[in-house]
């Protein structure tokens, strides 16, 4: 999948992987992908918890070796 953004999260555990992606989220156009890449494996029930929260739409999650790529659509 192709994505607008990408943040590297690789190293960062709760809730920094989120935290990361609030702050990318804020600076991206509505309808734009961000791409985040993590190694912290609770990133997979945190950014769907986030999502619906924020309103904004998770994607997809991909595992990528030790990582997961997760994308997500910014809402407003």
């Amino acid at each position: 999948m192709e994505a607008d953004k990408k943040v590297d999260c690789v190293g960062l555990y709760c809730p920094m992987p989120i935290v990361k992606t609030a702050q990318a989220i804020k600076e991206m156009l509505p309808g734009q992908v961000l791409e985040v890449i993590a190694d912290d494996k609770g990133i997979k029930s945190d950014m769907p918890a986030w999502c619906d929260k924020t309103g904004n739409e998770c994607l997809s999650m991909e595992d990528a070796g030790d990582e997961v790529k997760v994308y997500v659509r910014k809402s407003q």
